[in-house]
């Protein structure tokens, strides 16, 4: 199974994704996290749009999927993708594995101010562009977000304050067959 975590920057995905990944006793494979750890290992690198460290990480991403998947792994699959960069990636999937969406949703105000909080408090988080947005252009990026539409059972979970529906609910969800 491939558990998609999608949503807009903010809404919780990472956090989520791994709580899910060990309730359902399976890895997650975050885009973020990726990315970190590729600007760990090069000096000076200045995000920005479409750098070339972000162009790498959206095909590592995709190939460790692939990889996990065509091996027979069940995987949460965690980044901040619209559609049209979720689609692509994950298409050559199908038939593969099953899908399952989880959308994270909150109210831009909760996603301004963790993304605020976590690029004050999380030095890995200089890799990411968002932390160079004003407000305007994170509500922009945040009202604007086309989430993943491939025809697979979606749950949406606001995660304002704490998850709803709760952590169980959402591990039977991910359950069904």
């Amino acid at each position: 199974m491939v558990i998609v975590m999608s949503g807009p920057p903010g809404t919780g995905k990472t956090t989520l994704a791994h709580r899910i990944a060990a309730g359902v006793g399976c890895p997650a494979i975050c885009r973020d996290e990726i990315k970190e750890g590729m600007a760990h290992a090069t000096p000076d690198f200045v995000p920005g749009p479409a750098d070339p460290l972000t162009m790498r990480t959206l095909a590592t991403f995709f190939d460790v999927l692939g990889l996990l998947v065509g091996r027979g792994t069940s995987v949460v699959a965690e980044a901040a993708f619209q559609d049209r960069l979720w689609r692509p990636g994950l298409t050559p999937l199908i038939g593969q594995a099953e899908f399952r969406i989880v959308h994270c949703t909150v109210p831009a105000a909760v996603a301004f101010a963790r993304i605020t909080d976590r690029s004050g408090s999380t030095p890995t988080r200089a890799a990411h562009e968002d932390t160079q947005h004003d407000e305007q252009r994170r509500r922009t990026v945040h009202e604007s977000f086309d989430p993943i539409a491939l025809p697979a059972p979606t749950l949406t979970v606001d995660t304002s304050d704490g998850y709803s529906p709760g952590l169980p609910e959402i591990l039977r969800f991910l359950a069904r067959s």
